[in-house]
């Protein structure tokens, strides 16, 4: 089925220009907004009781029927063996820690996706919701939801809160946690009134004495450190009204339309600052790049990718190529490395530690998160050794898959269940590498390598397959595991299969990569600046208050914001100026990667093929002559501004909703859920310039390749065909330099610079 799940906009209320806004065509019915409003509904306060009148008459009584599902043949039996556990009360209980790496836990909540993906129609679909937000554990029904409405080809145009609106607990520390969640409106005020009248000084004199420099919304912060960027101003760590709007880096869109400004004028804005695990001088060093692995929109991207590409559908259930699934699997597991790479570049740090069961993880982690439950998740400390600390079996399973991974690669070939023979130095062979790294559905080996991947979490957690009440730990859930360094050191094992891989494939000749006619005399850089930005996120999930209904409606006239420092990039462009010997239509891609090493060395283009980031990559038609092609950071495929909160489209839902088309909803696949946050496109820098490189590659590509090569979630990477990553997925030969570097490609130096200022 589709991946898609289209964004919803507002005409207007996303910073588009108006050109872009004559294209919108297709808008939202009545019937529409009824589901749309539901589905926003249902996950209000996930955690507390269902308090919508009209959704607890459907979800108080369940009868199962098959005949209200569709394909009763293609069920597995998690769905029966979840009615039965339902039945029987045994169902995971609301409250509990719910990991869906779990297998007990992963069990259940297929069988409950199963009952919203194969739901006949919208009724059905919508009791089943509503019987399972009030009957089963708050983790596991938001992900089979989460699932169902991202697959089901009838539900393309829906949108649900972003994950971490729903669950703010597995993004943010408990400190701030907590005083979310005593938050009251009524003392806060007082408050309020009490500083007014006795600490003015506190937001006057003291915030000039500390903040000398301040220019407007410009603070000095070269001394200061980032993530204590409230004390600048002033501020404690505590709750502060905001006026009129949240703070975003595409804010100015919204503030220019009179209709978001109407839509909220009515909300009560709160925020509180909030940093990250910084303890650089008491835990260890790599706390210092906290401000990227913990940063919220790095760790959604994790879950959505494995959500969209869910290792226990078919390919055939996720409308992808079966043959692709795999590779893009890697794909996307090696520019995450090659990323988290460059960031650790920006702190002169090396290489990415080898895992290593028996030998001490030198650094611990401490996620400072807490379980909505209470419960805190569990931390490593420094000098660890997972191979003294039991679950042996799990340990020696693991150390066995990537033996028979190295046993495939080095005998060049694999033989299937079924008994046949797939050649492994066939460069697309990487698929069936890709399948069972990733543990699919699909894969090839299906006794042995299907629930690997899930077993390994489990190991790094601490349980087994039998564990059903379990301690929170953040590699049991893929929108937490990011967060640690460690995830890095494990995940870099699966990229030295890719390359033991490719280290048995052909490098690409020179005939491979030329495109007779096609030069790049150059591309122009514009300045690369980073700099830490404010940034608002929803999380009036935590909100504890009474629900206010007005003529049954729910009013929503409060949000909760954690306001946060995170790295951001000043608005660049490229200018192509390619020369065309006649008219053709190709693909442009765009690689960043380092220069050098930690140390200062040139790193050789080879090994350096591992740390480029593919930026960019687009369609166009040349001319026959000299084309100058601009290229805006805000253009790059596949990447997004911050987009839509939760607060802020339930607004404008109901200003939609019942009013006769007056406020028309468009929807509108502007920037999906899928897409990289465009902010991490650069890695941070240094103050006097980080040395960086930029490789362009234009190849040819034809109509139809173009028209029909589509990949996920609206994603284009593939139009023609190629590797993904191509033409950096193969060896490079040293001693063949000039085979590798044809007219049609440029290698081009930069820097990355990172400005103290917010």
């Amino acid at each position: 089925m589709k991946l898609s799940l289209i964004l919803l906009a507002i005409i207007g209320l996303i910073a588009v220009s108006a050109t872009e806004t004559k294209n919108y065509t297709k808008y939202a019915d009545n019937e529409f907004l009824v589901k749309q409003k539901f589905l926003l509904e249902i996950l209000y306060r996930v955690e507390d009781p269902l308090m919508f009148e009209e959704y607890i008459k459907l979800g108080k009584s369940f009868v199962y029927n098959e005949d209200d599902y569709l394909f009763p043949e293609q069920h597995s039996d998690f769905m029966k063996k979840f009615y039965e556990a339902y039945k029987y009360g045994v169902t995971l209980p609301k409250g509990e820690f719910f990991g869906s790496l779990a297998y007990s836990h992963f069990e259940q909540m297929y069988g409950l996706f199963e009952f919203f993906y194969y739901a006949k129609t919208w009724e059905i679909f919508q009791r089943n919701v509503c019987w399972a937000r009030m009957h089963f554990n708050e983790g596991m029904f938001v992900q089979a939801l989460t699932l169902a409405v991202i697959h089901r080809d009838d539900f393309e145009d829906f949108m649900l809160p972003h994950i971490y609106e729903i669950f703010p607990q597995h993004f943010f520390n408990r400190k701030f946690i907590y005083k979310a969640e005593k938050f009251d409106y009524n003392v806060w005020s007082k408050s309020i009134m009490y500083e007014k009248q006795y600490k003015d000084f506190l937001y006057k004199d003291q915030s000039k004495q500390l903040n000398p420099y301040n220019n407007k919304h410009y603070f000095y912060t070269k001394d200061w450190q980032f993530w204590k960027w409230w004390k600048l101003m002033g501020m404690s760590e505590d709750w502060y009204s905001t006026l009129y709007f949240m703070l975003r880096d595409n804010m100015s869109g919204f503030l220019e339309n009179s209709k978001y400004m109407d839509v909220m004028n009515d909300v009560k804005m709160f925020f509180m600052p909030i940093g990250y695990t910084r303890d650089v001088h008491t835990f260890n060093e790599e706390s210092a790049l906290s401000y990227f692995t913990e940063d919220v929109e790095w760790n959604s991207y994790w879950y959505y990718f494995n959500m969209d590409y869910y290792p226990y559908l078919k390919a055939k259930d996720l409308g992808l190529k079966k043959e692709r699934r795999g590779e893009y699997y890697f794909y996307v597991v090696r520019q995450m490395l090659a990323r988290y790479y460059l960031e650790r570049l920006s702190h002169r740090r090396g290489k990415i530690p080898e895992f290593n069961f028996f030998s001490d993880v030198k650094y611990g982690y401490d996620p400072q998160l807490v379980n909505y439950n209470g419960v805190g998740y569990s931390y490593r400390k420094n000098y660890y050794e997972y191979g003294t600390n039991g679950n042996a079996d799990y340990m020696y399973g693991i150390i066995e898959f990537f033996k028979r991974m190295d046993k495939i690669i080095t005998e060049g070939y694999f033989e299937t269940y079924d008994g046949k023979v797939i050649d492994m130095r066939k460069p697309e062979s990487i698929d069936y590498l890709g399948d069972m790294m990733q543990g699919n559905v699909d894969n090839y080996d299906k006794y042995f390598a299907t629930l690997w991947y899930m077993y390994a979490h489990m190991y790094f957690a601490h349980i087994d397959d039998n564990d059903f009440h379990i301690h929170p730990n953040i590699f049991l859930n893929y929108e937490t595991m990011m967060r640690d360094p460690m995830f890095y050191m494990i995940y870099k094992k699966f990229t030295d299969v890719i390359y033991k891989f490719y280290d048995h494939i052909e490098p690409y000749t020179y005939d491979d990569l030329y495109f007779p006619g096609i030069f790049i005399e150059d591309v122009n850089v514009s300045n690369l600046m980073t700099y830490f930005d404010l940034f608002d996120f929803d999380v009036t999930n935590l909100l504890n208050d009474k629900m206010t209904f007005v003529d049954g409606q729910f009013v929503w006239d409060k949000t909760l914001l954690a306001r946060q420092m995170a790295l951001n990039h000043r608005d660049f462009d490229f200018e192509y100026i390619i020369k065309s010997r006649n008219d053709e239509k190709v693909i442009v891609r765009a690689f960043l990667g380092p220069k050098y090493d930690e140390i200062g060395r040139v790193i050789s283009l080879n090994t350096n093929r591992e740390n480029f980031v593919e930026i960019d990559h687009f369609y166009y038609e040349l001319k026959l002559g000299v084309n100058t092609i601009k290229r805006r950071s805000k253009d790059f495929m596949d990447t997004a501004d911050n987009r839509i909160k939760y607060t802020e489209l339930y607004k404008l839902i109901m200003m939609a909703y019942g009013d006769d088309n007056n406020n028309k909803l468009a929807l509108d696949n502007f920037k999906s859920h899928c897409a990289f946050p465009n902010r991490l496109i650069l890695p941070r820098g240094w103050e006097k310039g980080m040395p960086m490189q930029l490789l362009f590659y234009v190849y040819p590509v034809t109509d139809t390749q173009y028209e029909t090569q589509s990949f996920g979630c609206g994603r284009r990477l593939n139009d023609d065909d190629k590797p993904f990553g191509f033409p950096l997925d193969r060896k490079i030969n040293e001693f063949e330099f000039f085979e590798f570097f044809v007219p049609n490609m440029l290698l081009k130096d930069i820097k990355i610079y990172h400005e103290y200022v917010l």
